[in-house]
């Protein structure tokens, strides 16, 4: 079978990760000027006055004396973010990551040639980690076409992360460790593994210098199958996964010493390309109703998830996939890309495999057996149960609007992302009667090891556009004004934010300053206003695009009485 490739040049993927620009500090004025339009909409008059009174202090003293000692570090550093940003929004945080963290979705291939059928599942799964396989090989040898804006090459590091990525658990603090290589590097993992009742499997997807053919992995799979259907159900160590950081990381730790063999097995798990899960579910999805198997994807069976694996493929009994993916290595649009290659191909190919029958003499896959006692045992049944606690507590619907899409918005000149962020600050002005603090994810891979931004789309303008919709005293033409007003200032921070003026992101620069110098935390800060406006981690919407194509996913919400809304929009449907 021809190999089917993501579009290559003869750019090399990541050949401009050296003049890449750093990570701009922006100006402290600039930024505390937009903090003050944010935080407005959250504020009465005289509370207002008091935040207004609170950054001029700041950036005439303390904020002054930290700006310099950021741009000090700026100096030094291609980004001066990357680590921090690592460390406070994962490697830090202590709660359950699986649940609270993870993100994921599920594929689309029941639009076409895959509707959910029994019996599917290990001849699909074969095909689909193939497809998965070629880009990986892809990657390794750099031929995956280098990302643009326009003729601006965007940053491709995240894309390196993607395979042989785990994270592992620590007592104060998580560490992320990468095998993967390309091949003008040295040595990568090529083994996958595989999660089945319980039970760990692993096998090399390279035989004698070659990749296995997709019905060489389905042999394996098969193997592995039928040994678990036949055999009573392992301890499933994996669930300890998605446990609360410290926890898993003592349990970790005890496991290990139980016998040095866990850790070895442990690291087989770490440096596999990625976990493919063998679930027995059969969860209902239809492409106007993916909510069961989003659910499933998100708080499934935890034995067989491996919740620290940068990815995570889910086949479900009836031919049905999704993925589930740690955030701290990479964001959503790296998952994006590969799955829609994988769609793509499975498309063109008509769902079949096209290649040759011959299946060689390769050797049976590797049990990975960990030795366990009643204490681990223990801890595995503690694990589960908190995590189903946890799990009963989210409610999730994935529908299909179909009476538009973006065809329709662009059509009247309406930026199609920015007409769902004001739909949305209308349904929850609507339902709550008051703004929703919110946050929408702007990407900023101009510059080197660039990420995330913060944009804010709960504006003034947006408000007050807002209350004239409920206001039926209010003619059309004000309330196209007003809109029209909202559109301008969402696309202009949008805009800022993906160009390094933004100013979430430097607010945290200046407060993780301030600690680094064993400073009392400055009153911006502990201000009401800070955290009601959404600041430190308080958005009540956390809300992002995941793209124009066909690929969906979602994300538990960032706070308990919050939502997490996260959408695609197509020419025809969001």
């Amino acid at each position: 079978m021809e190999n089917q490739l993501a579009k290559s040049t003869e750019e090399r993927t990541f050949q401009y990760q050296d003049s890449l620009p750093s990570l701009p500090v922006p100006s402290l004025e600039e930024s505390l000027k937009k903090y003050l339009e944010a935080v407005k909409p959250f504020a009465n008059e005289e509370e207002y006055k008091n935040t207004e009174a609170i950054v001029w202090k700041f950036q005439n003293g303390i904020g002054a004396k930290l700006q310099q000692k950021l741009l000090q570090r700026a100096k030094g550093k291609r980004n001066w973010l990357e680590e921090w940003w690592l460390n406070v929004a994962y490697l830090d945080v202590r709660i359950p990551s699986q649940l609270n963290v993870n993100f994921g979705g599920p594929a689309s291939h029941i639009e076409h040639y895959w509707p959910p059928k029994e019996g599917t599942q290990l001849e699909r799964g074969s095909i689909n980690l193939w497809h998965n396989l070629n880009y990986w090989q892809q990657l390794r040898k750099e031929k995956l076409a280098v990302e643009k804006v326009g003729n601006t090459p965007l940053d491709m590091n995240q894309f390196r992360m993607l395979f042989s990525t785990c994270k592992i658990p620590g007592i104060t603090k998580d560490s992320i460790i990468n095998y993967f290589r390309t091949e003008s590097e040295g040595h990568s993992p090529s083994h996958l593994a595989v999660l089945c009742r319980g039970r760990v499997f692993v096998f090399d997807v390279m035989h004698e210098g070659y990749l296995m053919t997709a019905p060489e992995i389905q042999r394996q799979l098969t193997y592995i199958q039928k040994k678990c259907h036949s055999e009573p159900d392992g301890p499933g160590v994996a669930a300890l996964t998605t446990e609360e950081r410290t926890r898993w990381a003592k349990a970790r730790e005890y496991l290990i010493s139980l016998n040095p063999e866990n850790l070895t097995l442990l690291e087989k798990i770490q440096s596999s390309l990625l976990v493919f899960c063998l679930d027995d579910d059969s969860p209902h999805a239809t492409p106007e109703d993916y909510s069961q198997v989003s659910a499933k994807i998100l708080n499934g069976d935890p034995t067989v998830r491996w919740g620290d694996k940068s990815y995570n493929l889910i086949a479900f009994s009836n031919g049905v996939f999704g993925s589930n993916c740690d955030h701290a290595p990479f964001d959503a649009m790296v998952l994006v890309k590969i799955c829609y290659y994988i769609d793509e191909n499975i498309l063109r190919n008509e769902g079949r495999w096209k290649g040759s029958e011959k299946v060689r003499d390769i050797p049976v896959p590797e049990e990975l057996v960990f030795t366990v006692d009643e204490k681990v045992l223990n801890d595995i049944n503690q694990a589960k149960a908190q995590y189903f606690k946890q799990a009963a507590d989210l409610q999730l619907v994935v529908y299909a609007f179909t009476s538009f899409g973006k065809k329709l918005t662009k059509k009247k000149q309406l930026h199609p992302d920015t007409f769902i962020q004001l739909a949305l600050q209308l349904a929850y002005y609507r339902l709550h009667g008051r703004p929703g603090c919110c946050y929408e994810t702007a990407m900023t891979r101009l510059f080197y090891h660039g990420r995330t931004e913060t944009v804010r789309p709960c504006t003034v303008e947006a408000v007050n556009w807002c209350q004239a919709m409920q206001n039926p005293s209010t003619s059309l033409l004000e309330r196209q004004c007003m809109m029209l007003e909202a559109f301008a200032k969402h696309n202009k921070m949008m805009k800022d934010c993906s160009t390094g003026k933004g100013f979430d992101r430097h607010l945290l620069g200046l407060s993780l300053i301030a600690k680094e110098e064993g400073l009392p935390v400055p009153e911006l800060f502990t201000d009401p206003l800070f955290s009601r406006s959404g600041g430190g981690g308080n958005f009540v919407l956390s809300t992002s695009l995941v793209g124009y194509l066909r690929v969906q996913g979602v994300m538990a919400p960032m706070v308990h009485n919050g939502y997490g809304f996260f959408y695609h929009i197509r020419d025809d449907r969001v």
